[in-house]
Order: C-alpha cells, then sequence, then structure tokens
C-alpha cells in the first residue's frame, strides 16, 4: 500500500505554486511565440513580444509573470489503493501549501484572497483557502492538477442553458466580444458542456489544464465532433479581429478545449472560462516516495523575441503633464512615461469617494492635479528590488468612479488594462481627459520601469493601498484618447474586416 506523508503533499503543493508563478508552461508560451510570427497588427504585435520577453524574464528572475498571483484551483484525484500519514485534512494540506508558497521570502507572492467575500472583505494575507476538487480513483497513486487563476479572467466565466437544438459555437461567438480585453488576450477558451451547472463549469475550467495542441489539430483535421466544435469555435473567434490585449489582430485565442458530459434529455448547460496571458497550471502525481520532483524548462525552448518601445514612442515628463498636451494624443499612440504617478484600484477609489462626499480632505500625498493614477495592486518586493512585478489591473472595474475622479481630483490621466465602458468614455471625452493601456501579462517589465516607491494612503487595505511610483519610460499605450476615441472599438472593427478580405483572397 502506497502511504502519502503528510510534509511530502504540503511542500509538493508550495513548490508547484512557486513553480508556476515564473514559469509558464512550455506550450503556452510557444504558442504565442508562433502568434508573434504571424502577427500582422503592429499594436497587438507589440503586445505580444511584451509578454514573451516578460516570461522569459520572470523565468530568469523566477519572479512573477503577473502580479495577480491568482486563486489557488486544485483537482485531487486520490488512489483508493493510498494511506495518509497525515493529522489534517486534504484541503488543510492544499491551504498550508497554499501559506507556504505565497510567503516565501526569496520570491513573496501577491495574498488577492478575501473573506468574506461581502461587507468588509478582510484579505487573509496568505491567499489562503484554495478551492480544491477531489476525486477518488483506482491505484495507488495521488494526481494533483494545480492551477492559479487571475482574477481578470475569472471575472469573465459566462454559463447558459441552450435549447438542445441551439448551436454551441454560435453562443460562445457572440458571448466573446462581451467578455472586452479584461481577460487578457491571447489566452484559451475553457468550455464545459452538459452535466448540470455546476459540472459543467468543473468540466470548463478543467479543461484548461489540458495540453495546447490547436496547430496539431488543424494540420490532421478533426477526429471526432468534439475536434470539429473547437476547431470552428477557434477559427470564428479569432476571425472576430479582438486580437491580443484587445487591440485588434489576428490571434484572440491560441486553443479552445472542452470536455463534455451526458446530461438531461431537455437540457444543454454550457460554461465558457477564459484563461489569460499569465496562464499558469501544472500537474504532477505522488506515489510515496518523496514531493514532487518538477522539472524547470529550458530557456532555449523560449522563442527568441526581443522588445524594445521604437522610434516612434512619444516620451512624456509626467511630472510636468498638461492637458494641452495630452490633447494631442492619437488612440494607438506609444508612449513612454517617466516621472511620479500614484496608484489606486476600487477599493482606494471607493475611499476616496466616502472622505471626499464627507467633506474631509484626502490624505497627505494624494493630490491628484494634473496627475496620473495607475490602477495595480503590485507584489512586494524581495531583495533589492524597488517593487514587485506591476503590471495594471482590469480598468472597467473603476468606470463607475471615473467621473468622480475626473471631476473632483483635478486627475487628468488613467493608466489600467483592457477597455473602458461608454460611461467612462464619455466622461473623459466630458473631462478632456486620457486612458492609457499597460499589457496585461507583462508586470515584470513593467516593473522595471519603477524606479522609486513609497507607500502614501491606505496601508490597512494591503496591496489595495496608494502607493506613489516614480517611473522611468514605462511603456503604455494610448487607449481613449481626449476626443473619447478608443483603440479598443477602432482595433478590433479595423481587424475584423482585413481578416475577412484575407479569408476571401484565401479562397
Amino acid at each position: 500500500m502506497t502511504i502519502i506523508k503528510q510534509d511530502d503533499f504540503i511542500q509538493s503543493i508550495a513548490d508547484a505554486l512557486q513553480f508556476i508563478s515564473y514559469y509558464h508552461p512550455l506550450d503556452y508560451i510557444q504558442a504565442v511565440g508562433r502568434a508573434h510570427a504571424r502577427e500582422q497588427s503592429p499594436a497587438a504585435k507589440d503586445a505580444l513580444a511584451q509578454i514573451l520577453v516578460n516570461s522569459r524574464m520572470c523565468a530568469e528572475g523566477q519572479r512573477p509573470i503577473c502580479q495577480d498571483t491568482g486563486v489557488v484551483v486544485a483537482f485531487i484525484k486520490v488512489g483508493m489503493d493510498i494511506r495518509w500519514d497525515a493529522t489534517m485534512s486534504v484541503t488543510d494540506m492544499v491551504n498550508e501549501g497554499v501559506r507556504r508558497a505565497y510567503t516565501h521570502p526569496d520570491n513573496v507572492l501577491r495574498a488577492s484572497m478575501v473573506n468574506p467575500p461581502f461587507g468588509q472583505r478582510r484579505n487573509t494575507g496568505d491567499n489562503a483557502p484554495a478551492v480544491v476538487h477531489y476525486e477518488l480513483v483506482p491505484g495507488g497513486r495521488i494526481e494533483v492538477s494545480l492551477a492559479a487563476k487571475g482574477g481578470g479572467s475569472e471575472n469573465k466565466s459566462r454559463f447558459t442553458v441552450l435549447n438542445p437544438s441551439d448551436s454551441i459555437a454560435d453562443w460562445v461567438v457572440e458571448t466573446v466580444p462581451t467578455l472586452g480585453a479584461g481577460w487578457c488576450p491571447p489566452g484559451i477558451l475553457g468550455i464545459g458542456i452538459g452535466g448540470t451547472a455546476e459540472k459543467a463549469m468543473l468540466l470548463a475550467k478543467e479543461s484548461l489544464m489540458a495540453p495546447i495542441d490547436m496547430d496539431e489539430l488543424i494540420a490532421r483535421g478533426p477526429g471526432n465532433p468534439v475536434e470539429e466544435l473547437r476547431l470552428d469555435i477557434y477559427e470564428r473567434v479569432n476571425a472576430l479581429g479582438i486580437g491580443a490585449q484587445g487591440l485588434g489582430g489576428i490571434t484572440t485565442v491560441v486553443d479552445v478545449k472542452i470536455n463534455d458530459y451526458p446530461t438531461h434529455a431537455a437540457s444543454l448547460p454550457v460554461a465558457l472560462i477564459p484563461n489569460c496571458a499569465a496562464t499558469r497550471h501544472v500537474e504532477f502525481e505522488l506515489d510515496g516516495s518523496g514531493p514532487a520532483r518538477l522539472t524547470p524548462p529550458s530557456l532555449a525552448d523560449w522563442p527568441a523575441v526581443t522588445w524594445e518601445a521604437g522610434a516612434d514612442a512619444r516620451r512624456v515628463d509626467l511630472n510636468n503633464l498638461t492637458k494641452a498636451e495630452i490633447a494631442t494624443w492619437q488612440p494607438g499612440d506609444r508612449v513612454l512615461l517617466s516621472g511620479k504617478l500614484l496608484t489606486g484600484r476600487d477599493a482606494a477609489h471607493k475611499r476616496i469617494q466616502e472622505l471626499l462626499d464627507a467633506g474631509q480632505p484626502l490624505p497627505d500625498g494624494v493630490d491628484l492635479t494634473n496627475r496620473m493614477i495607475y490602477y495595480v495592486g503590485p507584489v512586494n518586493p524581495v531583495r533589492d528590488e524597488v517593487m514587485g512585478p506591476a503590471g495594471p489591473t482590469t480598468a472597467t472595474r473603476m468606470d463607475k468612479f471615473t467621473d468622480m475622479m475626473l471631476e473632483r481630483t483635478g486627475l487628468i490621466g488613467m493608466i489600467g488594462k483592457a477597455e473602458r465602458g461608454p460611461a467612462a468614455i464619455e466622461s473623459i471625452k466630458r473631462h478632456g481627459a486620457v486612458y492609457l493601456m499597460a499589457v496585461g501579462g507583462a508586470a515584470y517589465l513593467v516593473s522595471q520601469a519603477i524606479k522609486a516607491a513609497r507607500l502614501v494612503a491606505f496601508a490597512d487595505m494591503g496591496m489595495e493601498a496608494i502607493y506613489e511610483f516614480e517611473v522611468e519610460d514605462m511603456p503604455v499605450t494610448v487607449a481613449v484618447d481626449s476626443r473619447g476615441q478608443s483603440i479598443h472599438q477602432q482595433g478590433p472593427a479595423e481587424w475584423r474586416v482585413k481578416i475577412a478580405d484575407m479569408k476571401r483572397q484565401q479562397h
């Protein structure tokens, strides 16, 4: 009988979470490399290059790919012939592994879990608890599939119950454009079909653990209805022209994964869960011989892609920024920011609004007059770092506060990821402000531009606190200009037409 020791299991969980924080799955990063080689949209190609360079930097420096180091999800298959040498429950062991991983002094990972989930929403401080799923299977081994799922992509999960005669592909293709770009494409679509509502969601989530094989499927052709559906959805979603980071381009998804299960004759449950550019997962087995052994990928297998801002990039002095200057910017312009900016996410925005509504002054150092705010919850620094990985968070979460901030604080610019909604765009236009986009999935690359950082306000909110960053040549793209023109509207619309033209020429 196989004996699994408690310490071996905990250590395996901790080691695996550290491993996936800085090593992309090789199949994903090579798929992005192929997408970069094919891409014809300059904006999307630039974003893909940043993702690839960031990935290599993280593998070399062993620091997180993304500042959002995710909610831990574990699928555990427990062999019925094993025996535990343990005093803790399996869930408690997983959570202890999470604590050890996320507080590791050499590579501190951001704690994002809050409890309770509504109301006070206090950060748990160590990213526990995990979400754990079990299955009892024959044999004397434990199989673990472990993922760290970012909030930006998880928030775009969708579920429906179709009529049995409805088209699954049509629903997916109609749904993907409604997700916006906050899930940080290019990524993978996980689709679960059948079972019941909760089963379909689990099928979709687990499908994201499967190896990427779309190029092989295209080369050999589909061999069954599931593969036909995967290929149909892949081609139609990419034809939407959404592109990397929603900027417009050829590749929106690098693969489509589908798990299915029998269902009631009257039902067709379908779940859709996207994986982002910070795809993180690993699989391992325990056979009683000790902790899991994880083999690092070879850096020689990373795509040979470099990134530089380009000679056409605008260099901007944040310390002397004016509305007159930002009025000259156009959607798609590449910008290098230098100087001081403040950070703040939705919790900080809410507290600012509460202070202003109560007639109270903002904390010392929170003067936003003619300044920019960066929507970021960074990873804590280690060793000689100024700041840990500090990529952007989804900007639409701040849309409800945008008019208040522009009207009452003197703010003239915002930096985040993905698109802005109609109300935010209208407010940006009315106030002559601007919204800039940094690349989601390039958090470590962005952090290299941060030359100084200090905590300014709301320290009790942890990663939601307000910092002042001093940056040098921080790379961003003008996403919404002062006239309300949006690259996330223009880019995909343009590339949808171009892709259709390319297909017509091929046929």
